[in-house]
């Protein structure tokens, strides 16, 4: 007999039994039949005589429970099958109403889902602009702290000053001040560009504590530049023995431009084969300084030294001494020569004087040979002059040991320039063999030209108004009288074009800013030359708010160290060029400064390489500093970057520059490089 499992599926539908078990239909997501549903299964258990567990067998015959979804009716044994939902009842609705309801209900999800994606965008846009909102709050909150804070300390400051009535204006309060005022108030953060770049460079110098410094910015290209070696010492002439004459020369200005006038005197007695008498150095009404050059250099060593190339001698013959040089047309002032005069001038118009009364004196003789056109030799003697035969007397190199040992915090070892800056006084202050780090003890030497006379000749502004103008008018009438009738009698260009160009002195303010720009940190060491700053040391309050480690020979030195040069304003300058010279990094606010020149030169001459010179572009940073009111900090960081970077390449000297700034020429250096 065939089993139940070999049945057609119609004879199965023809002969269900009551205990049958019916698959009812499974419907999909859409309410479409699956195809289980459109087959009844069934088994028949009567008359089969296939064995209980065989019929349970999934194999054969699957027993499947009734569906959630069917009808099963057990009282009249009539299975109730639909191969779709018509008629077909769920919890009382039917197929098509559950359809619709599973629609509806899909959409009111839907639209609920949108109403709260919106609602959380809405709040995530809202949560944005109120943290943006706080970062703007806090930051102007930091910065109206700053101010306040410097003005508690400038009331402060103010009292101070009341309570002392020696004390003058200008030198009590320690606050800035661009507009130049000289009598004592109440002094704020500069106007305009200067009090909102100097608030974000507390608050960029604040936060870069812990940052690296730029690597590039205590040093110099070290292959390009220590390629040149120093060797103007080097004679390739015999001493002449000629004598046509005698020369004088009484240099006017400072200690640097009379150093500039005695190498320039040594090379024009040797082109005029004449004895040079060692040169005297003129009283200035600016200076107010009687020293000579024996009070400044040692004279036995500039005598001895160059005697190979040139007669000098400390003083006239007796026969010429009772001259009256002027009578005879034998004195030449600066009105008689013109600035940077050529060789031949001095061989047409100079030399027939000498030949004529054996002796001739210049008055003044600032800046009057020319760089260019002049003979190797010539040019070298220049060099061999500047870099080897003036050497300050023992008086000022052990006060400048003892300035150099102070900034260097009293234990360090000597600078590589040290030696031939302080001669035998530039001993090691280390204690046995213990190790210090070279940052310890290396500081930053800045030049602030920002004296009366350079803020007075510059015929520039710095923001003083009418008192500032009438002030400095006063000073040129006095001081520099040709310039004052020429400013009256001859359209010069205005101050601001003066400016534009370049032309004007960084103030404190600026050389400050672009300090801080340039990325030395808040603790760095900093020793200022030219501390007698045009407006008083309040001029130097953005100087010290900034960089607390700000020292002075006058901060440095005592009262009894000082002693002996008090009143001698060409010997603390010597101090300050030492100080300047020997630093791990020079700053100069004025390339036209003869310090910075003459600084920068020894600094290039010996400094292998390893002393780098920050020469400030003052017509980029006038730029700068005048044209970006909303300048942000880092991209007032970049572009002063920039602007200093591209003075620190390493080239040879241009033709008609000075060879005590540009030192690196065949006349002054070797170069051993391939």
């Amino acid at each position: 007999m065939a089993s139940m499992d070999d049945l057609p599926i119609s004879v199965m539908g023809s002969n269900f039994k009551r205990n049958s078990v019916v698959a009812e239909p499974v419907t999909d997501e859409e309410g479409s039949d699956s195809p289980e549903s459109r087959v009844g299964i069934s088994h028949v258990r009567s008359g089969s005589t296939t064995p209980r567990n065989r019929q349970a067998s999934p194999t054969h015959s699957p027993r499947l429970g009734p569906s959630r979804l069917g009808s099963f009716d057990q009282s009249s044994g009539d299975v109730h099958h639909a191969s779709s939902f018509s008629g077909f009842k769920l919890f009382g609705f039917s197929s098509n109403e559950s359809l619709h309801k599973l629609k509806v209900d899909r959409r009111v999800k839907k639209r609920a889902g949108i109403v709260w994606y919106r609602r959380k965008r809405f709040k995530g846009i809202l949560i944005l602009i109120l943290l943006v909102g706080m970062f703007f709050l806090v930051n102007w909150v930091m910065l109206l702290r700053l101010q306040e804070q410097d003005d508690i300390i400038q009331e402060h400051d103010d009292n101070e000053a009341n309570s002392n009535p020696e004390l003058p204006g200008n030198v009590s309060s320690p606050k800035i001040s661009v507009q130049g005022k000289r009598k004592a108030g109440r002094r704020k953060w500069p106007k305009g560009n200067y009090g909102r770049l100097l608030a974000l460079a507390a608050h960029a110098l604040a936060e870069g504590e812990n940052k690296p410094e730029p690597k590039d910015l205590w040093q110099e290209p070290v292959i390009a530049s220590s390629a040149w070696k120093p060797c103007a010492d080097q004679r390739n002439w015999e001493s002449s023995e000629r004598n046509n004459g005698y020369i004088m020369v009484t240099a006017n200005g400072g200690m640097n431009q009379q150093r500039v006038a005695v190498c320039n005197a040594v090379v024009l007695a040797r082109l005029l084969n004449s004895t040079l008498v060692v040169p005297r150095f003129m009283y200035s009404s600016v200076w107010k300084d009687v020293s000579q050059f024996s009070d400044i250099y040692q004279e036995e060593h500039f005598i001895n030294y160059m005697t190979p190339d040139i007669h000098i001698v400390k003083e006239l013959p007796d026969n010429l001494r009772s001259l009256d040089l002027e009578a005879i047309g034998s004195v030449v002032t600066d009105a008689d020569v013109v600035k940077e005069a050529k060789p031949s001038f001095y061989l047409k118009n100079i030399l027939p004087i000498i030949n004529k009364n054996k002796v001739v004196h210049f008055l003044g003789f600032g800046n009057r040979l020319a760089f260019d056109p002049l003979s190797f030799e010539l040019q070298r003697l220049r060099c061999r002059c500047n870099f080897h035969a003036l050497r300050f007397v023992p008086k000022i190199q052990e006060t400048g040991a003892l300035l150099l040992q102070r900034l260097r915090q009293q234990e360090s070892y000597p600078g590589p320039l040290d030696k031939r800056l302080v001669g035998p006084f530039a001993k090691s202050t280390m204690n046995g063999n213990k190790a210090r780090s070279p940052k310890a003890s290396r500081y930053l030497s800045l030049h602030l030209r920002f004296e009366i006379d350079m803020v007075a000749h510059s015929l520039c502004e710095f923001g003083g108004g009418e008192e500032e103008r009438k002030e400095l008018e006063a000073y040129r009438a006095i001081h520099f009288p040709a310039l004052s009738l020429l400013q009256k009698t001859t359209k010069l260009p205005s101050p601001a074009e003066l400016r534009s160009e370049g032309l004007c002195p960084l103030t404190p303010e600026e050389a400050v800013l672009m300090l801080a720009a340039l990325g030395f940190k808040r603790k760095t060491k900093i020793f200022v030359a030219g501390s007698q700053i045009y407006g008083g040391s309040s001029r130097l309050t953005a100087l010290t708010s900034l960089y607390p480690n700000l020292v002075t020979k006058e901060k440095l030195l005592s009262t009894s160290e000082l002693q002996p040069f008090m009143n001698f304003s060409s010997q603390l300058a010597a101090l300050d060029y030492i100080g300047c010279t020997a630093a791990n990094a020079f700053a100069m606010t004025d390339s036209g400064s003869q310090l910075s020149s003459l600084v920068s030169g020894y600094r290039i001459y010996y400094g292998g390489g390893r002393m780098p010179t920050i020469r400030p572009n003052k017509r980029r940073l006038a730029s700068i500093f005048s044209k970006n009111n909303t300048i942000e900090w880092r991209i007032f960081e970049i572009r002063v970057r920039k602007a200093v970077r591209q003075t620190k390449h390493v080239f040879t000297r241009p033709k008609g520059r000075s060879v005590y700034r540009y030192p690196r020429c065949k006349e002054c250096m070797c170069w051993t490089g391939t």
